[in-house]
């Protein structure tokens, strides 16, 4: 499997569904939102978008399956699995903040292999495969050269339904507050990945996220000079719900202080 050409053709469905999705914004209703659970919002843009992704895809990798955050498609590949985010960020969506992205990243049996993240408001692609190296726009990308958690700008997720941890998340929150440029909370979780990857952030850290929220972030972050880790330094940040990404400097402590409050 040439894996460059098959992040390409993913290149290419993740535009043209960030496309729609951008022009579906002009014209979404409030009367379109349908409420999941709590707090977790869905339109019939985000399903839209899923089925365009699942049906390019598909026809991509025949044998493949699908884990999607709405459903579309429940089949599961023997090898090769599409974790899927059609619109990360939908509430951003929902209120015309310009902060969303499609998310597609291609597990080959539990390894992460390709990641896309499409942003369509900045018109910026990040991408990576196994051990080409991560970018953005045809660019090539690494994250930041920054070893002082004092000059680091970082980004987080707030809780908003899993508040079972919401006091630990708070100690970290004033601590980092204290001990760093500032913490920056976008909406995203794919995009604060993608950020880390290119330098713009040192660090991403949230808890209660599924595998489509950060697999191909992970991947991205990874080929480009990172680490990720879960919230113990382990490797279970894919579907143990919580994750730590960074530039490897900032490794070593986030992950002392977030080992001893959680």
């Amino acid at each position: 499997m040439n894996l460059k050409s098959i992040t390409q053709e993913v290149c290419t469905i993740s535009k043209e569904v960030g496309i729609f999705i951008l022009e579906e914004c002009k014209k979404f209703n409030v009367s379109d939102i349908e409420i999941k659970s709590q707090n977790s919002l869905v339109t019939y843009v985000d399903k839209t978008a899923e089925k365009m992704i699942v049906n390019f895809l598909g026809k991509l990798i025949p044998e493949s399956g699908f884990i999607a955050e709405e459903g579309t498609s429940v089949k599961k590949g023997d090898v090769y699995n599409w974790v899927i985010d059609p619109l990360d960020g939908t509430t951003n969506f929902i209120h015309a903040i310009p902060c969303y992205c499609v998310s597609i990243g291609l597990l080959k049996n539990d390894e992460l292999i390709v990641g896309v993240i499409y942003e369509p408001n900045r018109d910026e692609m990040f991408y990576a495969w196994k051990n080409g190296g991560a970018y953005l726009n045809e660019n090539s990308i690494s994250v930041s050269k920054t070893n002082k958690l004092s000059d680091s700008l970082l980004a987080t997720g707030f809780p908003y339904y899993d508040y079972r941890r919401l006091e630990a998340y708070m100690d970290i929150l004033k601590w980092l507050m204290h001990n760093s440029r500032g913490v920056r909370r976008i909406g995203s979780a794919a995009i604060d990945l993608a950020y880390v990857a290119c330098g713009r952030f040192e660090a991403f850290y949230e808890y209660s996220l599924n595998p489509w929220d950060v697999a191909a972030g992970a991947l991205i972050v990874k080929e480009a000079g990172g680490s990720v880790t879960d919230f113990q330094g382990g490797k279970n940040y894919l579907f143990g719900s919580e994750i730590i990404a960074s530039n490897k400097y900032m490794e070593a402590e986030l992950l002392d202080k977030i080992k001893g409050s959680f």
